[in-house]
């Protein structure tokens, strides 16, 4: 059987996290947050794009039938990250400006 880059056998679900995924995931979420320290993205739209990675996220689950926990798990996590995001999204409020 052929393996992938994370030398596990196609087919079958490691019995530990995904150290290439679960590495990546941080990467990608701690990018995310940076991109919204420095304004290139606010937080709606960082919300958004996590939203839309959990909807795939949930398509792919459901397409895999039985096979489908460790998309499940993926969706949890990708859930938890919009979440986390949300509660930064009420701090997006514009700054008051001083009107003289």
């Amino acid at each position: 059987m052929t393996t992938n880059d994370n030398n596990f056998e196609q087919g079958t679900i490691p019995s530990v996290p995904d150290a290439h995924g679960a590495a990546a995931l941080l990467l990608v979420e701690s990018l995310i947050h940076g991109l919204c320290e420095h304004s290139v993205l606010n937080t709606n739209q960082a919300v958004e794009i996590v939203e839309r990675a959990v909807e795939v996220q949930y398509d792919l689950a459901i397409a895999a039938d039985d096979a489908g926990e460790p998309h499940w798990h993926s969706h949890t996590l990708l859930q938890s990250i919009a979440a986390s995001l949300g509660i930064d999204a009420d701090d997006d409020r514009p700054f008051p400006h001083l009107v003289l």
